[in-house]
């Protein structure tokens, strides 16, 4: 699973980025595929008590996703350099949660530690968001606080900037032409070219035995959705238009209009899951 270099303002804060669009990413980001949800919770099979620990958390969909199938979880820890994602996390689990307990850590994922002792984390997840992270600390803190037995598992499915479709490619054009050629990231940075891959990253970690699991997706858009997601992305964020963000997403609409089949936009994706671990580290 490769993916584009941190972005050139990587350290600046989520906060700025996805502040204020967290109910926008709750609604409109897609959520995890039900076969990659069970695939999770049969890692945690034969732990009595799952402990999970969910770094770049966001909104929250990965333990909401997996609380109504893994049962027996005990703790859920919810990490996110973004208080207002944090808050939106929490609340959402909070009908879910039963006698599960959560603790929720505001900061970046690498300075993460746990509130009390004996809720080593036995499955760590990372939802299209490790690309944002110091991934190496990141890895090196999940080996000093994880179970013997943990899963780390790393999982994304790209972006409807990196889908390849012909509705894409024309929203895609439209975007350069008034952001510029490069992807934007961060606050005014961009993306550089292909970076290390996370299979390298984590061959050079304590998880390096790892499996590769893919998942064929396939996804529907109503234009105007579409366009609410865009207002979810580091690429395509209201921000970085100024002024001029009326005037494209006006332009916006009326090509996923023109471009929609039946109303709709097919988007055919592969939702892509490593799951790591210590050699010899089975549950």
């Amino acid at each position: 699973m490769t993916r584009p270099g941190q972005p050139a303002s990587a350290v600046v804060s989520d906060d700025a980025l996805f502040g204020p669009e967290a109910a926008g990413y709750a609604r409109y980001r897609p959520g995890l595929p039900g076969a990659v949800v069970h695939l999770l919770a049969a890692t945690q099979h034969g732990v009595p008590a799952p402990v999970l620990l969910d770094l770049g958390t966001g909104t929250g969909q990965v333990p909401r996703a997996l609380r109504p199938v893994l049962l027996c979880m005990a703790h859920v820890n919810l990490v996110d350099v973004n208080a207002s994602m944090l808050e939106a996390a929490r609340a959402g689990l909070e009908p879910l949660r039963g006698a599960c307990t959560v603790d929720v850590f505001t900061g970046a994922a690498h300075t993460f530690a746990p509130a009390a002792p004996g809720r080593a984390p036995t499955l760590i997840t990372c939802c299209r968001s490790f690309h944002w992270m110091a991934r190496s600390e990141v890895l090196s803190m999940a080996d000093r606080i994880a179970a013997p037995h943990a899963v780390v598992a790393i999982m994304g499915d790209g972006s409807l900037w990196t889908h390849e479709a012909g509705w894409t490619a024309a929203l895609r054009e439209l975007i350069q032409s008034y952001l510029g050629e490069d992807r934007r990231a961060g606050t005014r940075g961009t993306y550089g070219g292909p970076g290390r891959s996370y299979e390298d990253d984590l061959a050079d970690s304590a998880f390096s035995e790892v499996t590769e699991h893919r998942f064929p997706v396939s996804r529907t858009w109503a234009p105007e959705d579409v366009i609410g997601y865009l207002r979810t992305t580091s690429f395509a964020r209201p921000a970085l238009f100024a002024d001029r963000h009326p005037d494209f997403e006006a332009a916006a609409l009326r090509l996923l209009q023109d471009q929609a089949s039946g109303c709709v936009l097919t988007e055919d994706a592969v939702f892509t899951v490593l799951l790591a671990r210590r050699p010899g580290g089975t549950a």
